[in-house]
């Protein structure tokens, strides 16, 4: 791949990369020039991935089948990067499930406790895994995947509001901790996009009519060669989009 990518000889970690704003990141990772390791639950929708990503670069990306729950499989996968690569330069954690829409006395303990292991608890394992290995990155960047329930609840969102609002002070937090190495975290808000968490939670909503998850990936390059404060303000897919159009020139008239 050549050297004039603006991600060449850099390795980024991308989680939930199997469909949805996950895949698309990786897709735009490995269009910029990273090497993707991408991981996911399901092995073949991996390979698929794999599959665009050969297409359109010429490279294979690294896929590790992993549940997000599995803790001490995030350690393991930390020690493999390490002993291959020596260090991490973008972590996009896009993994997270909707978990169904619920009163919240009517959560089921167990389901509960499901949904803070995949959204909230895989944060921090994640954290725990791959900080050394940021560390190691002369710029290592890590980008979290937040809503805006967390911020403005609503009825029925309780399990996933709560998680992703547990998950913002944590990233936030951590970004405190690390304020003085050469890693910076981010959080970032998708926004509405059509995506299968969101046809889950909006059934009777038009997909067509949501951005595509592929328009995110310029933003996501962008993130991860940015090099940002504490992230005081959650970056919004739909401000950065917004932006972009206004400065685009108008077409030409004819």
């Amino acid at each position: 791949m050549s050297d004039t990518l603006p991600l060449s000889n850099r390795f980024a970690l991308v989680t939930g990369a199997s469909r949805g704003i996950g895949r698309a990141s990786a897709l735009a990772l490995a269009s910029a020039g990273a090497h993707v390791i991408a991981t996911a639950r399901t092995p073949g929708a991996l390979e698929e991935l794999d599959d665009e990503i050969r297409a359109a670069t010429g490279e294979s990306a690294t896929l590790v089948p992993l549940d997000l729950t599995n803790g001490n499989g995030w350690d393991e996968l930390g020690l493999a990067i390490h002993q291959r690569h020596g260090k991490l330069d973008v972590l996009v954690h896009a993994g997270a499930v909707l978990g169904g829409l619920w009163p919240v006395s009517h959560i089921d303990p167990k389901h509960w406790d499901r949904i803070v292991s995949t959204n909230l608890t895989s944060a921090y394992r994640i954290i725990r895994s791959f900080e050394p290995l940021l560390r190691q990155s002369d710029a290592g960047r890590a980008i979290f995947l937040t809503t805006g329930v967390a911020v403005r609840p609503r009825a029925f969102w309780g399990s996933y509001a709560a998680t992703k609002a547990g998950l913002e002070a944590l990233v936030r937090c951590w970004a405190d901790e690390i304020e003085h190495s050469k890693v910076r975290a981010m959080l970032l808000d998708p926004g509405v996009m059509r995506t299968a968490m969101r046809a889950e939670a909006m059934p009777g909503e038009d997909p067509m009519s949501l951005p595509h998850p592929s328009e995110i990936g310029p933003l996501i390059v962008e993130l991860a060669l940015s090099s940002p404060g504490l992230p005081t303000e959650t970056v919004k897919f739909t401000d950065w989009a917004a932006a972009r159009a206004t400065a685009s020139p108008a077409p030409a008239q004819t």
